[in-house]
């Protein structure tokens, strides 16, 4: 007897023995990836059973089994790196201070994002952008700027514009800057580009 969960689109359903070479493994998941070997996920109380490679789920370590290798499967830990960071929201112009003298202090540089509720690019580009700071994390912050929800003394101070623009301050300055206009994945790139220049400096 054997258990299979079945999944559309492009994953197949592979049957797989019940105890999935392990008594813990008592109802696996099944995906049909295009990779040779099947590996069990043992996590606390769920398991899963993949082909190939296995994705990162939440916050804690997942141990992964070569459940072709029995008794002797090597066991290694999977990369639990988030995969997105919400920008976090500055709100006030003594905030803002705040974090640029913090930043200073460590030395480091930080991303500040301005946006605004009514502009639709920034609408599409933030989701990118945070999976771009969980490229960066944890050694660079982006941090996010509603333009309408600080006093206009804050914006002008920053030399804003336009919407969405991405600034790197260090040093307690603005170091660089571009106007995020134009198709959000050539935007990603450009900011990712200003902030390697900068770390090359």
């Amino acid at each position: 007897m054997t258990d299979t969960t079945r999944f559309s689109a492009s994953l197949t359903s592979v049957p797989v023995p019940r105890d999935c070479s392990r008594d813990s493994c008592t109802s696996p998941l099944i995906l049909s990836f295009p990779i040779s070997k099947s590996i069990c996920l043992l996590t606390k109380s769920l398991s899963f059973h993949f082909h190939g490679k296995t994705p990162v789920f939440g916050g804690g370590k997942i141990r992964a089994q070569d459940s072709w290798g029995h008794e002797g499967g090597t066991v290694q830990e999977l990369d639990d790196s988030p995969v997105s960071i919400e920008l976090e929201p500055i709100c006030s112009e003594s905030q803002f201070d705040r974090v640029i003298a913090e930043a200073h202090q460590l030395e480091e540089p930080v991303i500040i994002v301005w946006m605004a509720n009514w502009c639709r690019k920034c609408i599409y580009l933030k989701p990118k952008l945070e999976k771009l700071a969980a490229d960066y994390h944890p050694r660079l912050r982006f941090y996010s700027v509603n333009v309408n929800s600080v006093p206009h003394k804050l914006v002008s101070r920053a030399g804003v514009t336009k919407m969405p623009t991405i600034q790197l301050w260090k040093d307690g300055k603005k170091q660089a800057e571009l106007i995020g206009g134009h198709k959000a994945y050539l935007v990603v790139n450009e900011v990712r580009e200003m902030i390697e220049n900068d770390c090359a400096l």
